[in-house]
C-alpha cells in the first residue's frame, strides 16, 4: 500500500506571520503560480502550501535551519547530546541515514565519549521530523545548509 503525503496548507496571513514574509508578496507569488494555493469557497480564505512558503522564506531571507519554526519546536533539546546508536533507536532512523546527515554537516557532532560520537539531539529531532514527513529511500530531504529541500519541479494541476 502506497502512503499518500498531502501538503500542509496554512491561511495566507498565518503563513506570512509564521515565516516573516509580507502578505502582499505572498499574494503576488500565488498569482504568478510560484506558490500553490486554494480558496475555501464558503469564506474566501486563501490557503497556501507551507512547504513552498518556507522555501520562499529561506530563499528571500536567507534563513538557516535554526531559524525555522520546525527546528525551534525542539528547543527543549538544545545542548543535549545523544550517541549515534541511541539516536537511531530513539528516533527510529537507520544508522546509515544518520551517519550521512553527520557527514554532510546537517547533524552536528559535538563531542566524543570513548569511541562514541556525541551528536546534537536538537538537530536529530528536527531531521527526524522532516524524515517522517518526507523520507523515502533515495529522496533528497535537506539542502546543504540543513534546511528542508523543496523540489523546483512542482506538479501542476491542469
Amino acid at each position: 500500500m502506497t502512503t499518500l503525503t498531502l501538503p500542509t496548507l496554512l491561511p495566507l496571513p498565518e503563513a506570512a506571520r509564521k515565516y516573516g514574509l509580507d502578505e502582499a508578496r505572498l499574494r503576488t507569488l500565488v498569482e504568478k503560480g510560484k506558490i500553490r494555493a486554494g480558496i475555501i469557497p464558503e469564506t474566501g480564505e486563501v490557503l497556501v502550501s507551507e512547504e513552498e512558503v518556507r522555501g520562499e522564506a529561506i530563499e528571500a531571507k536567507g534563513l538557516r535551519k535554526e531559524d525555522l519554526p520546525e527546528y525551534q519546536r525542539f528547543g527543549h533539546l538544545k545542548n543535549q547530546t545523544i550517541g549515534l546508536a541511541e539516536a537511531s533507536a530513539k528516533y527510529v532512523i537507520p544508522i546509515m541515514t544518520l551517519s550521512g546527515w553527520v557527514k554532510k554537516g546537517i547533524v552536528r557532532k559535538v563531542g566524543v565519549k570513548g569511541q562514541k560520537y556525541l551528536l546534537n539531539e536538537q538537530d536529530i529531532a528536527y531531521c527526524a521530523s522532516i524524515y517522517r514527513q518526507h523520507g523515502k529511500k533515495g529522496r533528497i530531504l535537506f539542502n546543504r545548509d540543513g534546511t528542508p529541500y523543496i523540489s523546483r519541479h512542482r506538479a501542476t494541476v491542469g
